[in-house]
Formats: C-alpha cells, structure tokens, sequence
C-alpha cells in the first residue's frame, strides 16, 4: 500500500501486528486502530508500550520510514476499555480532528454491560465530576460538567446493556456516572462493581466513532462489533476482535515490546 491520500479502504483492511488485530482505516492523514483492553492507549512515563508506540512503530515499518514516524494522540481510552481510536498523521490533521472534538462534532458511541437496571429506558445524565477523575466524591476537588446520554437496550439476569452517547469528554467519565447512576460497569471494581472476568477489562466499549475526513470533509464512520468474550449474549461476530491485550500479545513473536526488525 503506497501514501496516497485515496479514498477510505475497506472494513478490515489490513491487521496490525496480529491477523486478528484489525487497522479499520488508513490514508495520508487518519489511521483508526481498534485498542484492545488492558493497553495504555498513550505512554505514562513508566516505561510500559502504548498503543500510540505501537502504532508509530507500525507506520515505520508499513512504509519504510527510517526515524520517528509522526502521530498525533487527539482522544484516549481508559486502559480497562476496549474500542474504536484514531489517530492524526499530520498537524493539520490533528489540528481539525481536535476542533472537531472540542465543537462536539465527532461523535462517540459506547456499548456497557451494567450492573442492575437504570432507573428510567433511557434518560440523559448530568454530574460535577472531579478533574482528576479518582473518586465518586470529591468534594474539595475542582469539578467539570459531565454530560451523557444513555439508552437501555435489554436487562436480563441482573445486568443491562446499555448504549452511550458522550457529550463531554471528561475522565472517566462514562464510569463514574454510571455508577454514580446505580449501575456500575460490570468487572470495574473501581467503582463499585464486583470482579469479572477477564482480568484488566471491564464491559465498556468504544464501538463507534464519527467525524469528517479532515482534508476532505466527508464523512467518516468507524464501528467494530462487541469483542470476543464480551457479556452479552448474541452479539459476538466473526469480525469480533480479540477483547483484551493478552489475546493478542500472548501470539506475537515479541510479546509487549516494540517490534526489533
């Protein structure tokens, strides 16, 4: 594949390191990943691999690029959370992606297995959340306006599914309201719910996301189903990736580290 900045490739296009890794899309300014739960979406200074080196390390070796390969964070995902991200390959790119962000224009969709049934089918949910995003009081922290929209799609045997829709972008965001709410994403200890497997995720997934092709301005879609493993019956698919980190690096010759040749 050359850098041309051609129409969008198709669903599952390429794969990432891993045939079962899938590269949802890839042109001279976007490349959008599925990232996988238990991977630290940017590095946090101790050291350990982030989906954003490995997806620079990838970028290097799909097209030669001797040095550093640019690509720019503009989202993130909780480490525990699996789903859709983007990256930026220019400034430019970043630049409209970002003001994209911040003018609400790109949209995120979220799938939650939770514990419990919401209170009300669907509703929309509004909360002063701490910055840091560490605690469901903080009351002598500095505090953002969270809001969300959220859709009960079926409950059954003590647990719902649940889409979401971000309006804000804070920490932790979805987490925290949902417990907030009563309903604590199942295996998120962290805030209130009991341990489930598998170790290191939690039933929270970025499934979809949209936004206009920063050059282009057409319209983008990107949407994986719910992974292998997930809590819900029925809607696992063979394009399913693999739900958690260790699926995939338990088969890679170089386990977690970046790639050597």
């Amino acid at each position: 594949m050359d850098e041309r900045d051609s129409e969008p490739q198709g669903f599952f296009m390429d794969s990432f390191y891993h045939p079962r890794w899938p590269v949802l899309h890839l042109d001279n300014h976007l490349l959008a990943l599925y990232k996988p739960a238990g991977l630290l979406s940017q590095g946090d200074g101790g050291g350990e691999t982030s989906l954003l080196d490995l997806a620079k390390g990838w970028v290097r070796e799909r097209f030669g690029k001797p040095g550093r390969a640019f690509l720019g964070l503009v989202h993130r995902l909780d480490r525990p959370v699996a789903g859709v991200m983007i990256f930026a390959r220019t400034s430019k790119a970043a630049a409209r992606v970002s003001e994209q962000i911040r003018n609400r224009s790109l949209k995120k969709a979220y799938l939650a297995v939770v514990e419990g049934r919401p209170p009300r089918d669907a509703g929309r949910l509004l909360d002063r959340l701490p910055s840091a995003g560490r605690a469901l009081e903080a009351a002598t922290r500095p505090s953002r306006e969270a809001r969300l929209s959220y859709r009960l799609i079926a409950s059954r045997g003590g647990r719902s599914l649940v889409a979401v829709a971000l309006e804000t972008g804070r920490k932790h965001q979805i987490r925290l309201q949902l417990s907030r709410l009563g309903c604590p994403v199942v295996g998120d200890v962290r805030y209130g719910a009991r341990p489930s497997p598998p170790p290191g995720a939690i039933a929270l997934f970025a499934q979809e996301l949209e936004l206009l092709h920063p050059t282009r301005g057409e319209p983008l879609r990107f949407r994986l189903p719910p992974p292998v493993g997930w809590p819900w019956p029925g809607l696992v698919t063979p394009q399913s990736p693999p739900w958690t980190l260790g699926e995939i690096a338990s088969a890679m010759p170089w386990g977690l580290g970046l790639p050597t040749g």
